[in-house]
């Protein structure tokens, strides 16, 4: 970890650092579903709540074990936001959602929480819903991209193969589609898109 990475758990320094990738990162997730028919979104890991614009027309739901993320998404998105670890959420049938999103969180957790984490996710889909993971890889090569890797405050930055069999013991892969963060058309982060469904 670098030195002032913990600047980050500020919700306006995330901005500022995140802003830029944003559309890029969700790029994939656009490319292969029509936002628009979502119904009930969980966002799991939701930081300061950037994500909820997607999702408009949708219930929505951002989890975050961050106060100062939550409070901060609160006040400026007048969605519904919950300070919490999201396994100990639980949801009514009628409560289940068809689309739960992971966006760039699951690098910061260990390999037996993660495990946790998305077989109790699996237990709040609906039967026609599916769970949406974005996660940062360690690349292969590449020496900036390798180094960027390293210095991300998530400690737990896992090569695409591993990552892959990860979210594949959980759910049923529909797409698992690696692809890059750039700027000025150098490659940074070596990221992934994986869509799948409950396992029955």
């Amino acid at each position: 970890m670098i030195p002032g990475t913990q600047l980050l758990a500020h919700p306006k320094v995330y901005l500022l650092w995140q802003g830029k990738f944003a559309e890029q990162k969700l790029a994939p997730l656009n490319a292969h579903n029509d936002l628009s028919r979502v119904r009930r979104v969980l966002d799991v890991g939701c930081g300061p709540g950037t994500n909820t614009r997607y999702f408009a027309a949708a219930a929505y739901l951002g989890v975050d074990v961050n106060p100062a993320y939550i409070n901060f998404a609160r006040r400026r998105y007048r969605r519904d936001f919950l300070a919490a670890d999201v396994c100990e959420y639980t949801a009514t049938p009628g409560e289940k959602y068809d689309f739960v999103l992971v966006n760039s969180f699951l690098h910061h957790v260990n390999l037996a929480d993660t495990r946790r984490i998305l077989a109790h996710l699996s237990t709040l889909l609906t039967d026609d819903g599916y769970v949406h993971i974005i996660e940062v890889a360690m690349p292969e090569r590449g020496r900036v991209a390798r180094q960027l890797a390293r210095w991300d405050r998530g400690r737990h930055v896992r090569p695409l193969a591993e990552w892959n069999e990860i979210f594949s013991e959980a759910f049923e892969t529909i797409v698992f589609e690696p692809f890059w963060l750039t700027r000025f058309d150098v490659k940074l982060w070596n990221m992934v898109y994986f869509k799948g469904r409950a396992r029955s």
